[in-house]
């Protein structure tokens, strides 16, 4: 009985650090929520912020200081490799936190540094941030 119980332990601990190490890094970068993501894009010197949906949704309201590279677009690493520095680091949001999410695992592959906004927009406005359009 000892045994099965260290077992699941031990399975509990993996489980545990996997999650973590998805939601934070786990692919390359960071997802954090708005409060903290609001507070990075404030450093306008070393953020790039990035919104990834497609026209219609940024023209229906953003993230002001956003740029727009639609990551459903067979060219976004073209664009975003052609507008985006590496020297700083890339704050991506959508509407959920899907396809940003996406689009940061691409930019990391191709050597960016990324954050993600954690539930995208919608958790952005939840929190009562502010958006233009």
């Amino acid at each position: 009985m000892n045994k099965l119980l260290l077992i699941v332990v031990l399975l509990l601990v993996v489980a545990a650090a996997a999650w973590g190490f998805s939601k934070n890094g786990g692919d390359g970068f960071t997802t954090v929520d708005a409060n903290e993501f609001e507070s990075l894009i404030e450093d306008y010197n070393n953020i790039q912020l990035l919104d990834v949906r497609t026209q219609d949704e940024y023209d229906a309201g953003h993230i002001p200081g956003a740029m727009l590279i639609d990551v459903n677009d067979s060219t976004f690493l073209t664009q975003a490799t052609s507008q985006l520095s590496k020297d700083k680091t890339v704050a991506v949001y959508c509407r959920s936190g899907r396809r940003s999410a996406n689009a940061a695992s691409m930019l990391v592959k191709v050597g960016y540094r990324v954050v993600n906004l954690d539930g995208g927009i919608l958790s952005w406005q939840q929190h009562g941030k502010r958006i233009m359009q």
